[in-house]
């Protein structure tokens, strides 16, 4: 098959951790900086549930106790600031499980009969039924959306290729709230040796193709 092709019947969007609780509960300068790639990420869904194609949402299911959140001995914290005296601390989870922090934003229509892949680490394949669910309705091909970039985005295209999926990651339809120079870096030195990286406009183009055949 082309590079520039898919197979609509084999491929599903995953939406990673589009949630209330990292983007209408974010500050106001950085849900500013995360709109232009949310709208991609609208785009994105639409185009897709015309051609027929399910949707995944993966989303963050921590505890309010963080019990099941893991403290590891790591350089820097998230925002890559070194630990004060070098002590790890378990930070607040963004997200909590059963309320509305971690429920999909509203903006991307969440349906009933859309995929709901609650999740505990950051791949959206570790230990989730995601594989099961793919698999069972013979999808091949992952499109990828979401934040961040270099966290959950990574883990889980990472993790996609190990099984053999078709990964294609949406690059201006993700986004970071670390360093930007990350998500450049995955999206023109990493991802394409292991996936197809394109942008929204790209993508749609391609949906559309499809449609025609």
């Amino acid at each position: 098959m082309n590079v520039d092709d898919f197979d609509p019947k084999k491929t599903a969007l995953l939406f990673f951790d589009i949630l209330n609780g990292y983007y209408h509960a974010a500050e106001p300068a950085a849900k500013a900086r995360m709109k232009p790639w949310i709208d991609n990420a609208v785009r994105l869904m639409k185009a897709g549930r015309e051609a027929g194609m399910p949707v995944f949402f993966a989303k963050g299911n921590h505890r309010p106790d963080s019990a099941t959140s893991a403290v590891l001995e790591t350089d820097t914290d998230m925002g890559l600031r070194p630990w004060p005296d070098g002590v790890v601390k378990k930070g607040k989870m963004h997200v909590t499980g059963g309320d509305r922090s971690s429920e999909v934003i509203p903006e991307l229509d969440p349906r009933p009969e859309d995929y709901y892949i609650p999740k505990y680490r950051w791949s959206a394949f570790y230990q989730t039924y995601l594989d099961l669910a793919l698999r069972a309705r013979g999808i091949d091909t992952v499109i990828i959306s979401g934040g961040s970039s270099d966290v959950g985005v990574a883990s889980t295209i990472f993790a996609g290729r190990d099984m053999d999926y078709n990964m294609l990651v949406v690059s201006d339809a993700c986004g970071t709230s670390h360093d930007q120079r990350a998500h450049d870096l995955l999206m023109t030195l990493i991802f394409p040796r292991m996936a197809r990286v394109r942008t929204t406009d790209q993508t749609l183009q391609m949906i559309q193709e499809t449609r025609r055949r």
